[in-house]
């Protein structure tokens, strides 16, 4: 008898919301200025990862591993920007900071998955560039267009079991106690700290995730290039060790652009105090920035694309 009276206690006391209000977006000082450099970051990693995307796909010439890499990069920042900058947006163009319940955990869900994408590609082009450098005479023996699509294969279905096992189980948390999210989208983080029954669980998968998707990654790279510095230290010529550190540089860009706002974060947030609004925007910069900046990174710093696109603009100029 007790059991039952238990269990009715816990099914009354269990409550779903309808609807979500996002707050980490309201009271921003100069809020105008901050969605319009929004609006420009948007503009700008869609069309330059879309520019990407055809690029690789339309040049026969860069159907190789480092650019299977690059086209998955590409594609993760392209579904990253459309997941988050549009929901921010809403919020500034109808004054609306409510989401609905479904739409939030699919939020959460996107923006997560597209993240891990980030990070993990990432690893993957420091491999490509330990093995060229490393290893060279056993480059094109050990990455093929075969193993590197059957990598990304196995991180997009590993990443996505993970990130949906995550969001699932926000499903089993009680939000009697607040439905306000301080942050600015569907943030695992905020959200299950608002719940009034067991999160330890959730709590497991938010460590776990930080340590698979930016602890391992940044050690796996940090490791990739010691081994790098050393074999180069065997290169006798200056020369030739600048010209090979020179492949590394666009990959060491792009890391850069996506860890060090993230560690800055934290660095921060653990030595001094920020106020709520501090935190949120360079929280939202540090997701919002690298899609921005990564096509333009490899667009600049790629000799590839560079000799791609002059052929294109060379054959128009003949046409017209």
């Amino acid at each position: 008898m007790n059991s039952i009276n238990t269990s009715v206690s816990l099914n009354i006391s269990f409550v779903r919301p309808e609807y979500f209000f996002i707050n980490g977006l309201t009271g921003i000082s100069y809020s105008r200025y901050f969605y319009m450099f929004l609006f420009c970051t948007y503009i700008i990693a869609v069309i330059g990862n879309s520019a990407v995307l055809l690029l690789i796909a339309a040049e026969r010439s860069l159907h190789s591993p480092k650019y299977i890499g690059v086209f998955n990069l590409a594609l993760a920042d392209f579904g990253e920007a459309n997941a988050l900058i549009p929901n921010m947006m809403k919020t500034f163009l109808f004054d609306s900071n409510y989401i609905s319940y479904n739409a939030c955990l699919a939020n959460m869900f996107f923006v997560f998955f597209f993240t891990t994408m980030q990070c993990s590609t990432l690893v993957v082009l420091a491999y490509d560039r330990f093995i060229a450098i490393c290893l060279p005479l056993r480059y094109h023996a050990i990455v093929t267009n075969t193993v590197i699509s059957l990598v990304f294969s196995a991180i997009w279905a590993f990443n996505a079991i993970m990130v949906a096992l995550t969001v699932s189980l926000i499903n089993r948390l009680s939000f009697c106690k607040s439905n306000v999210i301080q942050s600015f989208f569907c943030d695992h983080g905020p959200m299950y700290k608002m719940a009034c029954n067991d999160n330890s669980i959730n709590f497991f998968l938010a460590k776990l995730n930080t340590s698979l998707y930016l602890i391992v990654p940044l050690i796996l790279i940090v490791l990739s290039y010691i081994c790098i510095l050393f074999a180069l230290s065997k290169v006798t010529t200056w020369e030739g060790r600048l010209k090979a550190l020179k492949t590394c540089v666009t990959h060491l860009l792009l890391v850069g652009s996506l860890f060090l706002p993230i560690l800055c974060i934290y660095l921060f947030a653990s030595t001094t105090t920020l106020s709520p609004n501090a935190r949120v925007i360079s929280s939202s910069f540090s997701y919002a920035i690298p899609p921005m900046i990564n096509p333009i990174i490899y667009v600049l710093n790629t000799a590839e694309i560079k000799d791609f696109i002059r052929k294109m603009f060379k054959n128009r100029s003949r046409l017209t």
